[in-house]
């Protein structure tokens, strides 16, 4: 049903050859699934895939698999496969409609994701993207104490990658596809801390704004596809800017996330957090200006992200 892994029982092996396949994994793409969410263009320019090829490749794999059209009866089924990943407030789950959710981007921060929780989720593995360093294993280990989990457990669960510029970011996607891959079902959570650091760095200059969204529009497409494709939960924190047409409109805050349109539209939720007392803080369904009373307020404590005490 499309989500057939590229194993040597499978007839698209008697249509290629092993070392094609070996080119086609190289590059993240593990599945027929995989090569049917991926342009001919993009297949053209992996390493000794000639048109023709690729045109072989691509008729093998349609051959494979239904054009895609489901029922709305079907698809209803397959969005069952949905879960949610607890934050570890229940408020704030509750203004996520139950959590963190799988085959979506949510954008925000702070999250407990090898937890059992509801839904029949057992916990699982995470891979973290750092891109500006900001990654300590300690708060781990304060989150499995709160949760009576086993420290190094915990931390052999997450599997970790610094990114160093922004094509570098788009190179570990492979890696993570693959890894998604050879251990299906096992990881649950993909998070990137965060999503345009190394764009801005890497595209400042005035010109290079056009450049820096077309790439950053390539990344999210793979994010997305990937969060489908695994199902699994994509977690990205994003940093503010000040917003300077926000003065003209009286909001409150004038402030905005960066990315522009192109991440305002990737992300299935976007969370504003903000401040409260001490060490609280009041998360709010971004872009919705229709829910003003949307709010969730929650405690930051030692174990990560809990419910305010009253």
């Amino acid at each position: 049903h499309g989500w057939h892994f590229l194993n040597l029982l499978h007839p698209f092996f008697y249509l290629q050859n092993v070392a094609d396949i070996k080119k086609l994994k190289s590059v993240g793409i593990c599945t027929i699934k995989g090569i049917q969410m991926t342009t001919r263009r993009a297949l053209c320019n992996v390493k000794g895939l000639s048109e023709a090829k690729v045109d072989k490749i691509k008729e093998a794999a349609n051959k494979l698999i239904e054009p895609g059209f489901l029922t709305a009866f079907e698809y209803s089924e397959k969005r069952k496969m949905v879960f949610h990943i607890t934050t570890g407030s229940q408020e704030f789950d509750k203004l996520l409609g139950g959590g963190i959710e799988s085959m979506a981007i949510t954008e925000a921060f702070g999250v407990t994701a090898q937890l059992p929780g509801a839904g029949g989720y057992s916990g699982g593995k995470i891979i973290f993207i750092d891109t500006e360093n900001t990654f300590r294993p300690d708060r781990l280990r304060d989150i499995a104490d709160r949760f009576n989990v086993d420290h190094d457990a915990v931390l052999d669960n997450v599997l970790y990658a610094r990114a160093y510029t922004s094509e570098h970011q788009m190179e570990l996607l492979d890696y993570v596809a693959a890894k998604f891959h050879e251990e299906a079902g096992i990881f649950k959570l993909l998070i990137i801390d965060s999503i345009m650091a190394l764009f801005r760095v890497d595209f400042s200059g005035r010109g290079e704004l056009a450049e820096r969204q077309q790439k950053l529009a390539q990344m999210l497409s793979r994010l997305q596809k990937i969060s489908e494709e695994y199902n699994v939960a994509v977690f990205v924190t994003n940093q503010m800017t000040a917003d300077p047409g926000a003065t003209m409109t009286f909001q409150a805050d004038p402030k905005k996330p960066v990315g522009g349109h192109i991440l305002a539209h990737a992300s299935t939720t976007r969370i504003s957090l903000r401040k409260g007392r001490g060490e609280l803080r009041i998360a709010k369904i971004y872009d919705s200006p229709e829910m003003p009373e949307n709010e969730a307020t929650f405690a930051i404590t030692a174990g990560g992200i809990g419910d305010a005490k009253e």
